[in-house]
């Protein structure tokens, strides 16, 4: 246990003291060769294609959304997209080995101007570097397979330069859920209801469809798009598990459950105790467990005793109560009956199901936006350093394999 805590130490900051950001760091470098002429009319048809996707957008079924990627509207594999069919407009987000830009269709006609993308651009040579190839490589799979959900950023296409590594994905220009927690200091119930089932409806899929634990719900990770409706990103720590267990140490310090601490293997339960303490900052304003050292939380959450403020509905306390269940085997969530379990609570009573995951309820914070490309709610980012390391014949050679699915 002491050496688990010690390891959890080290590496994580209180997501409050420093926002991650998205991702990404930009590359215009050489793409792979390629007959230009031969790949004009399939790059052409490929912009188009992304272009009407934008145009039209609709959530898909779970049927729809769980086919093979390459056969999807959304979600394949481009072998003939490069960085030249964008235009960089703006960064979104920087981490350290990525950049997230806002981009259009190069050269776009008048009616495609309004059509943008988040572009997520992740230097080949800095993955390697920081030993990120595993989630990368997970995090481009698993959004390949979910793209088309309602409530999940959508990877519309993925595809690779000779040094860079690219995915696009759809723009959320009310930024992150996180921002307007802060102004608002707290959700009313009603808000804090509608944003929480959306995530539910996120959860049921990843964990029942798809055998994915997500491993890092928190209201940085969850974005708003200009209907108001939620977007889940960052899916870098997401992995497949169905019904193993895991034992990599990941997350952020106030959202980690109590089995992730002690380090005993994990699935995705541990996305269950995060939405009851997503739930209750929702509600609250701040994480039940908190405390400037981060060995007081982990002891807290250990510990597993919620308190509550007098002003919170019996029904959402016995709804976080359920979800921040020390026992993964008495977990609301993880307990027979699933998500359709969280779904019948009293405290979703409210909640048409059917009509929310067919986007026909109107989100409670609709972001005022003076057009598609709107970034008022995206900080500003220094430019990006312009040395960069070679992507070497050598890591070509030993690496270009682990990057064959982008």
């Amino acid at each position: 246990m002491a050496a688990t805590m010690k390891s959890l130490l080290h590496p994580m900051q209180h997501h409050r003291d420093k926002k991650e950001g998205a991702q990404s760091q930009h590359h215009a470098g050489p793409l792979h060769d390629r007959n230009d002429s031969a790949m004009d009319r399939p790059r052409e048809e490929e912009k188009r294609t992304l272009a009407q996707w934008e145009d039209t957008k609709h959530p898909l079924s779970p049927d729809e959304i769980d086919i093979d990627p390459d056969k999807k509207v959304v979600g394949h594999s481009s072998k003939v997209l490069r960085e030249e069919d964008f235009e960089l407009i703006k960064t979104l987000g920087t981490g350290t080995f990525a950049r997230v830009w806002l981009v259009r269709l190069k050269d776009a006609t008048s009616q495609d101007q309004d059509k943008v993308f988040a572009l997520k651009i992740l230097r080949k040579v800095d993955v390697i570097r920081l030993k990120q190839v595993e989630h990368v490589r997970n995090e481009r799979n698993v959004l390949a397979k979910v793209a088309g959900h309602p409530f999940i950023t959508t990877m519309v296409a993925s595809f690779q330069s000779l040094e860079s590594l690219y995915m696009v994905l759809d723009y959320c220009p009310g930024g992150e859920v996180f921002s307007y927690l802060r102004r608002a200091r707290r959700f009313n119930e009603p808000t804090s209801q509608f944003y929480a089932a959306e995530i539910v409806l996120i959860l049921e899929f990843l964990h029942e469809r798809e055998g994915v634990a997500y491993r890092d719900l928190k209201p940085e990770n969850i974005l708003i798009d200009a209907e108001g409706h939620l977007k889940l990103v960052d899916f870098g720590f997401a992995k497949k598990v169905e019904d193993r267990e895991t034992y990599t140490l990941c997350g952020t310090p106030e959202y980690l459950a109590p089995e992730v601490i002690r380090n005993t293997g994990h699935g995705t339960a541990v996305d269950w105790w995060a939405f009851g303490i997503l739930v209750y900052e929702f509600l609250v304003g701040q994480p039940p467990f908190w405390d400037q050292n981060p060995m007081k939380i982990y002891e807290q959450i250990v510990e597993g005793k919620v308190r509550f403020p007098s002003a919170m509905s019996a029904d959402a306390r016995d709804l976080i109560s359920g979800l921040c269940t020390v026992d993964t085997s008495k977990r609301l969530g993880n307990i027979s009956g699933g998500a359709g379990r969280v779904k019948s609570h009293a405290w979703f009573k409210n909640i048409d199901w059917t009509r929310l995951y067919n986007r026909e309820v109107n989100g409670p914070i609709v972001p005022h936006l003076r057009g598609a490309a709107d970034t008022r709610n995206f900080d500003e980012y220094e430019p990006e350093n312009e040395h960069r390391d070679a992507y070497t014949k050598e890591l070509s050679d030993k690496w270009d394999d682990s990057f064959r699915d982008f």
